[in-house]
């Protein structure tokens, strides 16, 4: 499966994850660079980083290749 595959993730979505991503939005969104990054550094596909911003209400900007 690709990064970019815009199938719902159904997996667990670890806390840590979510915090992050809350951590990096700014007035509930996020830089899709921003989000590929934090994914990137935490090890985690941007799937489960998309379903982070997805699952908190934070809205994914200025995506490039559709990964969210």
């Amino acid at each position: 499966m690709s990064g970019t595959d815009k199938t719902a993730y159904e997996g667990e979505i670890p806390q840590e994850v979510r915090e992050a991503v809350q951590v990096k939005a700014a007035d509930g969104k996020i830089a899709c660079p921003t989000l590929r990054k934090l994914a990137e550094d935490m090890g985690v596909g941007y799937r489960v980083a998309g379903a982070a911003a997805d699952d908190i209400g934070v809205k994914v900007r200025d995506c490039d290749l559709g990964c969210f």
